[in-house]
């Protein structure tokens, strides 16, 4: 089968194997062109929850080449059917183990609700088997809804907390600039999107790891978050995920208090393309817009490049955090040189000067390539298995 894109509103509705394997091939070769991480320290077991794409996929290349780690990942991805491809998550999964068996690695991946009881289960029981212990958990969910243990299921929201917002937005189908307006959450949306996207679950999978005795005596776990500028806010920091992250903060402090042996940390990442931050209002235009302004000082980075830099040079420095303890993998992203012509864009920016002062072409080639297409060096016009 010939595969091409298919695109819909901020989710693409087909992947390509070849494409995905290629751009995981790339990521890897990055994290090796950079160098092992030079600490006696560096985590050799690795439990990756949310492993498949974005953040959650980089840091498992980072600590596997990195660090020289073996690593299990939790993923929830469909399989071909034989008419329709794989999400793009699935064949990255996929090329991973590759890879990593090539290079004489552990990898191992388990499909299913990370937030359900039966798959936390499967993970301990196969730390037991094949791993022994662990020695650091990166928590990197970023789902639409949970059910919880006892049954209830919960959506997350996109909204404003106490007053509605209208502000500029990038209509990714057209690439014009229209006006978002975004209503606010009654407080069971809020509530519903603290249990989704909060720090509930990763609460109890440290204490199901931690009751199954399959933790090391010395464990880093981190999750990941945004904050973002001012001009995000109301959707990002102060809005329905922003509640949500603000509980994520929270458990890290009750992880710490609760587990002598685990030290919980958050790192706070830059903007970027990721199947998450396409849809949420306003953000694709703030990130067009940054995207230009990095590029042209020379800062910009990807997830992989991000994620090398965390675990190669701060996760493991106790010291390289700021006075909330948070590690800021978004230090360039916030630097005052940056964050001024950003902001003299915004508000500039209309459907006469965007493709000047916005980068919307490396908007859609970040986009295209989290599904593996406009990859280098693929022919998407040859068939492929798509099983």
């Amino acid at each position: 089968m010939v595969v091409e894109p298919r695109v819909k509103d901020f989710i693409c509705t087909t992947a390509h194997p070849v494409g995905c394997a290629q751009n995981v091939k790339n990521q890897i070769e990055y994290v090796k062109s950079k160098g092992a991480v030079k600490s006696d320290n560096a985590p050799k077991k690795v439990l990756v929850i949310g492993a498949s794409t974005g953040y959650g996929l980089a840091s498992r290349i980072a600590v596997a080449f990195g660090y020289g780690a073996d690593t299990l990942g939790v993923m929830f991805e469909k399989e071909s059917n034989g008419r329709r491809t794989a999400t793009a998550g699935f064949y990255n999964n996929r090329a991973f183990e590759e890879e990593a068996h090539k290079a004489g690695l552990y990898a191992k991946s388990i499909n299913g609700d990370a937030f359900s009881v039966e798959i936390k289960e499967q993970v301990i029981e196969t730390i037991k088997a094949d791993m022994g212990k662990i020695d650091m958990i990166v928590y990197s969910l970023a789902a639409p809804r949970r059910t919880t243990p006892d049954g209830t299921k919960y959506t997350s929201v996109l909204k404003t907390v106490g007053e509605e917002y209208t502000n500029k937005t990038l209509v990714l189908k057209d690439n014009t600039i229209t006006d978002a307006h975004i209503t606010a959450a009654n407080d069971d949306e809020i509530n519903a999107t603290i249990k989704v996207m909060g720090g509930e679950d990763w609460i109890d999978w440290m204490q199901a790891l931690s009751d199954a005795g399959v933790l090391a005596d010395n464990v880093i776990t981190v999750a990941y978050s945004y904050i973002g500028p001012k001009i995000t806010f109301p959707i990002y920091a102060e809005g329905s995920i922003g509640q949500a992250k603000k509980d994520l903060y929270k458990s890290a402090d009750i992880i710490n208090e609760k587990f002598p042996n685990i030290k919980a940390k958050i790192a706070i990442n830059k903007a970027l393309v990721t199947q998450s931050s396409a849809a949420i209002p306003i953000v694709p235009l703030y990130i067009t817009l940054l995207y230009k302004v990095m590029k042209e000082k020379g800062l910009h980075e990807g997830c992989i490049e991000q994620m090398q830099r965390l675990f190669m040079d701060k996760i493991l420095d106790d010291t390289q955090v700021d006075d909330n303890g948070f590690i800021r993998m978004d230090d360039w992203e916030m630097r005052d040189d940056v964050q001024e012509v950003v902001a003299e864009h915004w508000d500039t920016v209309n459907n006469d000067n965007v493709k000047d002062i916005a980068d919307i072409d490396g908007y859609w080639e970040d986009f295209y390539n989290m599904f593996g297409f406009k990859i280098d060096g693929v022919d998407y016009s040859a068939d492929v298995d798509i099983m």
